[in-house]
């Protein structure tokens, strides 16, 4: 149970002791340290309902709030508000239960079964910046659950079908018969462009690209040769991101729109069963009455064209019952532009309808926004191209070893090579974590490798200082007692105590720029912390106390960065 639910549940016992059992108290975390810990709102509402005096209400409310063992200080504020300032022993004794866990205190009573559908690059093209945050967001919360407990199944849904790979299968049968598929393909982007440029100038290419979709659908043996070895280069570009990237994806978790073919007539059929279809114009489309464009006209969701293909449409769907049927999800996560934030809702909507997903099977669009240069438009080249992912990723790279060879000029190469790796990474990644997932952000290389303020960059430093603390420590005692005497170690305490609560929001709300900001406080606490309290030049039990909180800080902070795919390092 964490800090929030005991104290609430506690509240709610008090709320019920005075007559309001129905009453809501909410307790969140004091804005400011002059009120306390901790703030149990609510008293006014039910004065409100009462007719009664609120700081009179509030008084009857804390005769009846046991919180003994628990809180040191309990007052009334403002026109009815419960200030709640947690013992320091109390406290002592959480952090070190929550040290002594291997979740740190994190474990979920009831584990779910969650599927994350991240990334899920084209595989015509290589992967550029738009893939960005579906694999870092989606990467990050399939690292929560985890770590919370949950059976996390990761989906990769590539799109690797339809009628641009009948373009890319003839355009690769014919580089082949000059070229291997390894050198034709050598470059995505430019293979691409040079299909799709035979595609449009040439009829009789386009014929042929015509008839290679049809012999890929009918399962044409040589056809599907070709698209097989297409498919397995572009995942192996896809591959080299994902390792540079530090992201938890791997051939296992492909499941591409082509995994779903064979099941596409029978989502059909069974629709067309339900009576949910209507022809329209030739083509196969559920009309959508709780979707009316503003004439009144339900939405159309086609799901299969007047020749016969289908969409994507129509493989969401395929994959909504997989994930339902096969792997018994409990939550499904779509991680995916907010863009297509309508798609989804008719997505889910569909799927209620024609009893794809169990009633209880959480669907949710985690929709984020979209990463902008410093003109605040779509981050692109200097040119006005697309920036290529392998390429940012190299120059966050290079800027991180040209920033950490200008500090630390006498380190080997390869150490500077290995923090460069980690600080470049790092700060790519928690610069998009950091931010709301919704909001579009402004990509700055100076601010996300910035060693002040909010960045990965200062947190791994703060990490790195501890590492210092206890190379200088000696021998240390990893069972000494927690003695919290001083303000900065109370707070400090308070802040690695309410982890738990901070990742269960992450989790309920798909938001890991909670888990960012907790990381900042955290780290900014420990700065005040070791500020205030030395702690080397301590002694006896004050000295190992610290010691002890100094580890716990450590540790925290390694976890928290690790479930947000960025490493620390020992030495900076």
């Amino acid at each position: 149970m964490t800090l929030l639910q005991l104290l609430a549940q506690r509240a709610a016992a008090a709320f019920a002791a005075i007559g309001a059992p129905d009453a809501q108290p909410a307790v969140q975390p004091a804005s400011r340290p002059e009120f306390g810990d901790y703030q149990i709102n609510g008293v006014m509402a039910v004065a409100k309902a009462r007719k009664a005096n609120p700081r009179e209400l509030a008084a009857s409310v804390l005769a009846h709030l046991d919180l003994a063992g628990i809180a040191s200080k309990l007052e009334i504020a403002g026109p009815g508000f419960i200030n709640v300032t947690l013992s320091d022993e109390f406290l002592a004794t959480r952090v070190i239960a929550g040290q002594q866990d291997v979740r740190l205190g994190t474990g979920v009573a009831h584990p779910q079964t969650v599927v994350v559908d991240l990334s899920s690059p084209n595989l015509a093209k290589e992967m550029h910046v738009g893939h960005l945050r579906s694999t870092i967001i989606g990467d990050a919360l399939a690292r929560v659950l985890e770590f919370m407990g949950n059976k996390v199944v990761r989906q990769n849904h590539v799109g690797d079908w339809g009628t641009q790979f009948g373009m890319l299968t003839a355009y690769l049968f014919e580089q082949e018969s000059s070229k291997p598929a390894e050198m034709a393909l050598h470059d995505l982007e430019t293979f691409y462009r040079e299909a799709k440029t035979r595609f449009d100038e040439d009829p009789a290419f386009a014929d042929t690209a015509r008839d290679y979709v049809v012999r890929l659908q009918a399962g044409d043996t040589r056809v599907l040769a070709l698209w097989e070895r297409f498919r397995e280069i572009s995942l192996a570009h896809c591959a080299a991101v994902y390792e540079q990237l530090g992201v938890k994806l791997t051939a296992d978790d492909v499941m591409g729109e082509s995994a779903y073919n064979d099941d596409l007539p029978k989502v059909i059929a069974d629709l067309k069963a339900q009576n949910l279809l209507t022809t329209s114009e030739g083509a196969q489309v559920v009309f959508l009455e709780e979707f009316r464009n503003k004439e009144g006209e339900p939405a159309a969701y086609i799901v299969q064209k007047q020749d016969g293909g289908y969409l994507y449409s129509t493989t969401d769907l395929a994959a909504v019952r997989y994930r339902n049927n096969v792997l018994h999800a409990d939550r499904v996560l779509y991680v995916v532009d907010a863009r297509q934030g309508l798609h989804f809702q008719q997505v889910f909507t569909v799927s209620r309808k024609a009893g794809f997903a169990r009633p209880e099977m959480q669907m949710e669009h985690v929709a984020f926004g979209t990463m902008m240069g410093k003109d605040n438009k779509p981050f692109k080249t200097r040119s006005g191209g697309t920036v290529k992912l392998v390429e940012l990723l190299e120059e966050a790279e290079t800027r991180a070893f040209d920033l950490v060879s200008s500090k630390n000029a006498d380190l080997p190469e390869a150490q500077r090579r290995k923090i460069a790796h980690a600080v470049g990474i790092g700060a790519v990644r928690y610069a998009d974590l950091a931010k709301h997932r919704t909001s579009d952000y402004v990509f700055d290389w100076d601010s996300m490798l910035s060693f002040e303020g909010n960045t990965a960059p200062y947190l791994q430093y703060a990490y790195t200082r501890i590492a210092s603390i206890f190379r200088q420590a000696g021998e240390v005692d990893s069972n000494a007692a927690l003695h919290l005497a001083d303000p900065a170690e109370h707070a400090l305490a308070l802040a690695l105590a309410q982890f738990p609560e901070l990742l269960q929001q992450v989790a309920q709300e798909t938001a890991p720029h909670f888990l960012c900001a907790y990381l900042y406080t955290l780290a900014t606490r420990f700065s005040r912390f070791y500020d205030a309290c030395p702690v080397l030049k301590s002694e006896g039990a004050t000295r190992s106390s610290r010691l002890r909180l100094c580890a716990a800080t450590a540790r925290t902070l390694q976890t928290g960065l690790s479930l947000l795919g960025i490493e620390v390092l020992e030495e900076m």
